[in-house]
């Protein structure tokens, strides 16, 4: 069994979310939710609810011991790019992408 949790349009480049992502796979939960609360990347405080509640939901939906939850699977995806324009000099304009990211979390249970 597992359970799962979704974050979409979160504001923050996919390259970023995925160095965070990259620490806490395959940990524990206590141990992934130490990890993401002493972080100091900016990722990390919407990771830390995210994984909350995934753990919520394995708890209060499908029973699961919290004891024995493990971050079994977590993925980062683009999400929808904003398209943003800066003045330049000469009446010129640049193009700023400021990029958005969906964050899926898994977790499963372990067999003891």
């Amino acid at each position: 069994m597992e359970a799962k949790a979704y974050l979409n349009n979160i504001r923050i480049a996919p390259r970023k979310v995925q160095i965070v992502l990259d620490l806490i796979r395959g940990k524990d939960l206590k141990r992934a939710q130490a990890i993401l609360k002493y972080t100091t990347k900016a990722a990390a405080e919407p990771l830390l609810k995210l994984v909350n509640s995934a753990a919520a939901n394995a708890e209060n939906n499908f029973g699961m011991n919290t004891d024995n939850l493990y971050v079994s699977e977590c993925f980062v995806c683009q999400g929808p790019t904003l398209k943003r324009i800066r003045p330049r000099a000469q009446g010129r304009a640049y193009r700023i992408n400021k990029k958005t990211s969906h964050v899926t979390v898994v977790l499963s249970e372990r067999e003891a």
